[in-house]
């Protein structure tokens, strides 16, 4: 089920909730004093390409990547990994 975030609009606490897609109009017409709040930080953190997947040294990603580089004319692949 997915995870919704709400916001008191008089506390500005944030909470979080989780139901079902098929509830959150209910859910919010019964709570008019929480608005439906998005984390857009969220987002930038899952693909940010500095941390996770593309850390450590992976000398096999970095030679597709080349070989990617060298079949795509003006592809700059090769200077912005730094894997």
């Amino acid at each position: 089920m997915p995870t919704y975030n709400f916001k008191n609009k008089e506390t500005g606490e944030i909470s979080e909730r989780i139901m079902k897609m098929s509830e959150l109009d209910t859910y919010k017409e019964s709570n008019p004093d929480l608005e439906q709040y998005i984390e857009s930080s969220m987002v930038v953190r899952s693909i940010n390409m500095g941390e996770g997947l593309l850390k450590g040294n992976n000398s096999n990603f970095k030679e597709v990547l080349s070989r990617i580089h060298a079949r795509t004319p003006g592809s700059c692949l090769d200077k912005t990994t730094s894997i």
